[in-house]
């Protein structure tokens, strides 16, 4: 978080939070009230003042108030830089991945240092160039294969992220949360005491 963000919460610290205002697109794009925010100093601001709170809600740190993020997809989307290079939507270039997975639709998650994450489906091209079965390039039977697969088993696709080959899941885009820790809806939690 940036340092304004601090001393806003500091002089204000009991600001209640926003719900269903704030959301992310499958393509990593900003809505408010599902219009696309374009102007760079709101993307900008909202960017580095993004992140998860204790229970995989995400939110944008607004000053002193928490904006609840519903999500399309995934809390990060991941773009292909022009060097081949995964980076964030909001930025931030990868370099640990640990784990990936393949929905039923064909769509790509990664458990990546940042977080949860879906690859930009502008991006898919890159990925299938990137998939192999035991060192060879996948062909239309090896993914067929793959997304036949039942949900939560391992296929034999291998996605090479940076230095790291990585094994792909099979797993169903309603599964996708519970498993790498999000929550696409978020909803108020109240304490109990």
């Amino acid at each position: 978080m940036e340092d304004w963000v601090y001393r806003a919460l500091a002089k204000w610290p009991n600001v209640p939070a926003l719900f269903g205002w704030l959301s992310l697109d499958r393509r990593g794009r900003w809505r408010i009230r599902d219009e696309v925010i374009t102007r760079p100093q709101i993307i900008d601001t909202i960017n580095p003042n993004y992140a998860p709170d204790e229970h995989g809600r995400w939110y944008f740190q607004n000053g002193p108030q928490r904006g609840y993020v519903s999500l399309a997809s995934a809390p990060l989307v991941l773009r292909v830089d022009a060097n081949g290079h995964l980076h964030t939507h909001t930025g931030r270039e990868v370099e640990y991945p640990t784990a990936a997975y393949l929905d039923e639709q064909g769509s790509v998650f990664v458990q990546t240092e940042h977080g949860p994450s879906a690859v930009d489906d502008n991006d898919l091209e890159w990925v299938l160039q990137h998939l192999s079965v035991n060192g060879q390039a996948i062909d239309d039977a090896a993914l067929t294969t793959a997304l036949a697969q039942t949900s939560g088993s391992t296929t034999a696709l291998q996605l090479q992220l940076g230095p790291s080959l990585i094994r792909l899941q099979r797993l169903d885009f309603a599964e996708i949360p519970d498993v790498l820790g999000f929550i696409r809806e978020p909803r108020t939690i109240i304490e109990e005491k």
